[in-house]
């Protein structure tokens, strides 16, 4: 009865209000609606400052700045270091330049272990107050570490002044090596986000590498250290700070106190050369294979329970070695068995010892064509070496010991001008001659032809698109 009663009595009610208030109350305002949140995982867009005029470039650079803010890099720290950045012309010729002729391994190392720098090593281990320090913290002796940067920065005289930024831009931007090339930009970035160095500081060569010991930006970030106690990672003024930087990355590659780097061997006539770059075996059974240390002595006791690598880097006519681990851990410096050899080579020059008992061969220095070509006929042949570029590499000189080993010949893997010459003529008959010829000549004039000779040697085609030349033999 109540529920009935209560409906016409607001009936009522509503009636009775007046009109003109209803007219003037305003309607209720919506409640405001809070932004859109932004997508996880999607970072801000950022966009480039400026344009450098190269297509390529800023293509590469709208795309690279999403990512490099997802990487932790603030867009003000991108705004202010891409304004106005272009590629550097210089570090696009370098990146791309393959030189005609190699240097034949026995010049570089003759040119740089030199009686000089074995004595500018002699003065600035004296100087260098903090190498004990860093000797017994790391367990690399000092003489390596010396050697390292003898050939990184000739002591730091020679540290590059490239714009790292800039390069590595440059470089990404390129395209050839750009996985490497941004990694070490973001790296850069990082670094001078954090405030420890501004960008002025970050100058090396023109593939990133920077300071005494010419570390990488990555690598600055992880394996650089303080090594004279002033709070700071200086590789770049402070010597301890470079040699300390030094002996952490060579002791993260591995590097064993105790053990040698390397030591110059003979071998018996009847050696079997297709061993060289091949088992890694103990001192005591290289032995029994004939190969003994060239000096006489003993190996010591750590290097008697280590495995060891034979090498003939000049083939059998120049010096060989057993490689200990810790060559191998150079290599992780620079991955150059030249580059590797020279360090430990200079070290021992430091630490006192003599020349090496065989001396280096000359060698002559063969063309980009020469190599090319012997790569050719290797595959030609059935040797297996990947797609012919001209570097003589592992696979390569494991493709030409089969070769010479099936031919009776001394494995040692090493190539020659008379080895070029063999192979190409041995090839030859068993390939299309396009595949070695060179490209025509433009309408010469009329020639008798003359007979062909057997033994000459015949030059691939330049490549059109040359392919990556390390800066070191």
């Amino acid at each position: 009865m109540r529920r009935h009663l209560l409906v016409p009595v607001l009936l009522l009610l509503a009636s009775c209000a007046s009109p003109s208030a209803r007219q003037l109350a305003p309607p209720p305002a919506p409640a405001p609606q809070p932004p859109p949140a932004p997508t996880p995982g999607v970072p801000t867009p950022v966009t480039p400052p400026t344009a450098s005029g190269d297509m390529v470039f800023d293509a590469w650079a709208s795309d690279f700045y999403p990512r490099a803010v997802k990487a932790g890099i603030s867009p003000q720290v991108l705004q202010r270091e891409f304004a106005g950045l272009t590629p550097d012309p210089r570090v696009s010729a370098l990146d791309s330049r393959q030189p005609e002729f190699s240097k034949p391994l026995s010049d570089y190392i003759k040119g740089v272990v030199t009686e000089g720098r074995g004595a500018i090593g002699a003065r600035k281990r004296a100087e260098v107050q903090q190498l004990d320090a860093i000797e017994a913290q790391y367990g690399v002796p000092r003489e390596i570490l010396l050697g390292v940067w003898a050939m990184e920065s000739g002591f730091g005289a020679i540290q590059g002044d490239f714009d790292v930024v800039r390069s590595m831009a440059t470089l990404a931007a390129q395209g050839r090596r750009r996985g490497f090339a941004e990694t070490e930009l973001i790296a850069a970035l990082k670094i001078i986000q954090s405030g420890e160095f501004p960008r002025s500081q970050l100058r090396g060569s023109w593939a990133g590498a920077m300071g005494q010991t010419q570390f990488i930006p990555s690598s600055f970030l992880s394996t650089a250290v303080d090594g004279d106690g002033d709070g700071r990672r200086d590789i770049w003024t402070s010597p301890a700070d470079a040699l300390a930087s030094a002996a952490n990355l060579l002791a993260k590659g591995g590097w064993k106190p105790g053990e040698s780097w390397a030591r110059e061997v003979t071998v018996p006539a009847d050696f079997d050369w297709s061993l060289s770059e091949g088992p890694r075996l103990t001192p005591a059974d290289w032995a029994a294979r004939g190969v003994v240390r060239a000096d006489g002595l003993p190996f010591n006791g750590a290097d008697q329970a280590a495995l060891a690598q034979f090498v003939a880097p000049t083939g059998a006519t120049g010096p060989a070695f057993l490689l200990f681990p810790n060559h191998f851990a150079i290599r992780k410096y620079n991955n150059s068995v030249a580059y590797a050899l020279a360090v430990g080579l200079l070290a021992d020059r430091f630490a006192g010892m003599g020349p090496l008992v065989k001396p280096w061969p000359a060698e002559t220095a063969l063309s980009l064509a020469d190599r090319m070509t012997a790569q050719r006929a290797l595959n030609a042949l059935g040797y297996d070496v990947g797609a012919p570029d001209g570097l003589i590499g592992l696979k390569t000189r494991a493709s030409l010991r089969q070769w010479q080993k099936s031919r009776g010949l001394i494995a040692d893997g090493y190539l020659s001008t008379a080895v070029v010459r063999r192979l190409t003529t041995e090839a030859q008959p068993s390939v299309a001659p396009a595949a070695f010829a060179p490209p025509p000549a433009q309408a010469p004039a009329p020639q008798p032809a003359p007979a062909p000779a057997a033994t000459e040697p015949v030059t691939p085609p330049r490549p059109s698109a040359p392919g990556p030349q390390s800066s070191k033999p």
